[in-house]
């Protein structure tokens, strides 16, 4: 049952992180199981076999999540944009108690009490996602890529810095890669592979493979270097590295609701019972999120 909802919580994990505003890093830390995925990506040689049972069902889980559910969840935020906003803020917001939690634990641990430097880290890492929320993000919608060093070279940093910021609570990587302005152009890679996979095109599978293995290469090693350097913060000052990532993860909301039309859509008249359905989804992945999180104290 453990490695089942390991993997439901790979499967939102991997949903989110393709779309701008909304942290997979984020969803980790709302399920609770942000530090122990931290310890076993920086551990996998030393501690292969715990490390895997907890790497191998995120990683299963995101892989369906990316594949089988971004197209429905993008039609959902096209179509009922105010809904699916409130339900993703309702998913991050259930894990703020787990989280507060962590953070009093780490405080009895290190026998200290909260003063005015917790506080400041809170809000100069609420600040960065919230100016990240209003950033402009530039590159075209129909950007595209081809088989060249250079394209090969700029997917490759991308992967880097997207993944980092995937790694850390709060920041999206999916909104960091439209503000370098290349979010539709691994898109568009993306779409060009998983179309050619589909019908054995190796004419286009080949090109857009490469480019995708250089993206993920680089995310990779990005994922790697942010690892190591949270853990060591986990290890050294877990009571300031908590209070960072209570600021970013309460900063999300602000990035989801800016980086998609919700607003509009509130605005937009339409019948009660659409935002009737909008506070309970929002109420019900409150409770979700909080549910799986918990879930972690019994599979331990």
């Amino acid at each position: 049952m453990q490695y089942i909802w390991m993997i439901i919580k790979g499967i939102i994990i991997g949903i989110t992180n393709v779309i701008p505003g909304v942290s997979g890093g984020t969803m980790a830390v709302s399920f609770g199981i942000y530090d122990d995925v931290i310890h076993a990506v920086t551990h996998l040689k030393s501690e292969f076999k715990k490390s895997a049972r907890i790497i191998g069902p995120l990683i299963i889980g995101a892989i369906l999540g990316i594949a089988g559910f971004s197209y429905f969840i993008e039609m959902l935020l096209v179509r009922y944009t105010l809904a699916t906003a409130v339900a993703f803020i309702g998913l991050i917001l259930g894990g703020l108690p787990i989280l507060w939690r962590s953070f009093q634990k780490s405080m009895v641990q290190e026998k200290q009490s909260m003063n005015l430097l917790h506080l400041l880290f809170f809000l100069i890492f609420f600040a960065i996602v919230a100016w990240m929320a209003f950033a402009e993000t530039g590159g075209a919608t129909g950007q595209t890529v081809s088989l060249t060093f250079g394209h090969l070279l700029a997917l490759f940093f991308v992967g880097v810095i997207s993944a980092a910021a995937m790694v850390i609570p709060g920041v999206s990587g999916s909104l960091l890669m439209l503000i370098l302005g290349y979010y539709y152009a691994v898109i568009y890679t993306i779409n060009q592979f998983t179309g050619a996979l589909s019908s054995f095109d190796m004419s286009t599978l080949l090109p857009f493979g490469t480019l995708l293995g250089a993206y993920a290469l680089g995310m990779l090693i990005g994922i790697i270097l942010i690892s190591k350097a949270i853990d060591y913060f986990f290890k050294t000052k877990p009571t300031f590295t908590y209070a960072s990532i209570l600021g970013l993860v309460v900063a999300s909301p602000i990035a989801i609701l800016t980086n998609t039309s919700a607003i509009p859509d509130l605005q937009s008249g339409r019948s009660i019972w659409y935002y009737l359905l909008t506070v309970v989804l929002g109420i019900g992945c409150f409770l979700l999120t909080f549910a799986l999180g918990n879930t972690e104290d019994t599979s331990e």
